[in-house]
């Protein structure tokens, strides 16, 4: 692993694959790191022909974090309940900006881009400021910025609330079951404890997860605009996959990320909730790599 300094950000990162294959940029969601990406997944990408590239997000992992006041409990719920009223320290624009820069350090003009939960929103935001810089779109989980679709579901909220006023873990192992606990309440019905447990463990040995960092991440979400206007103008190949079991984003987000960009393909899987389950991970990589043969952009 290695960094690249984008203006005052740096950004550390991954690459797996040939340097001469085709450039795949995978972008994780809020409070995960590039290690939430499934190994096999990646080895089933590259095995398919491609040069696939994680990275941490700003205010994650081992990329640089944002030196400003901690966001407050009541900047995270004046940004929850209107657009309007919500104070980030970055955008989704800004996170989008941090992936081209990246590409740009990388001396890759355009790539595949792949992206989960606010991964997906990040590669929406993308592909949209700078489509030459996007081959195809994949959007895994996740919604348009519009509040209506894509919620977090009312039953999962306490569960939720209980997380974030849980006393904050006292040590690493604390720190780990805490985080296998978060993916659980989120997971669907193939929840893969002992997975989760290592994915857990990368985390927390890459630097633990804070609330700081994750509230910072979530006021950029809810400080940028409602994409559907944008999406509609969208000309590279897009699939769109999404859990009929995720109540963190409900499905009506995947289902109105398909409505608004022509010519997108939705898959839908039952079992899966806001996770990647293994059970999957092949029929995924398949379609992935499908819509990535769409791509008028070959090698």
């Amino acid at each position: 692993m290695t960094s690249a300094q984008i203006g005052d950000v740096r950004i550390e990162y991954v690459v797996d694959g040939p340097d001469d294959a085709e450039p795949m940029l995978l972008i994780m969601g809020m409070g995960a790191q590039l290690v939430a990406w499934p190994q096999d997944l990646v080895d089933l990408l590259v095995e398919r022909g491609f040069r696939v590239i994680r990275y941490d997000n700003r205010d994650q992992g081992l990329s640089s974090f944002t030196e400003a006041p901690a966001p407050t409990r009541g900047d995270v719920a004046r940004g929850l309940a209107a657009r309007r009223l919500a104070r980030a320290d970055y955008t989704l624009g800004d996170l989008a900006a941090d992936a081209a820069g990246l590409l740009a350090h990388l001396g890759i003009s355009s790539a595949h881009v792949v992206g989960a939960s606010m991964g997906g929103m990040i590669a929406q935001e993308l592909t949209v400021t700078r489509p030459e810089m996007v081959r195809s779109l994949c959007s895994i989980m996740s919604n348009t910025g519009h509040r209506r679709y894509g919620r977090t579901s009312a039953k999962l909220l306490p569960a939720l609330v209980r997380q974030i006023r849980a006393n904050p873990p006292r040590n690493r192992d604390e720190a780990i079951a805490a985080s296998v606990e978060a993916f659980r309440v989120i997971a669907g019905r193939d929840f893969d404890a002992d997975e989760m447990r290592l994915m857990a463990q990368a985390h927390v040995e890459r630097g633990a997860v804070t609330s700081v960092s994750r509230d910072r991440q979530l006021n950029a979400i809810n400080a940028s605009p409602d994409r559907t206007p944008r999406l509609r103008r969208i000309t590279a190949p897009t699939l769109v996959i999404h859990g009929l079991r995720d109540r963190l984003v409900l499905p009506s987000g995947g289902v109105a990320t398909a409505r608004a960009i022509p010519g997108s393909r939705l898959l839908v899987f039952p079992e899966m909730g806001h996770d990647l389950p293994r059970g999957r991970r092949v029929e995924m990589a398949d379609a992935i790599t499908q819509n990535a043969r769409r791509s008028p952009v070959q090698p």
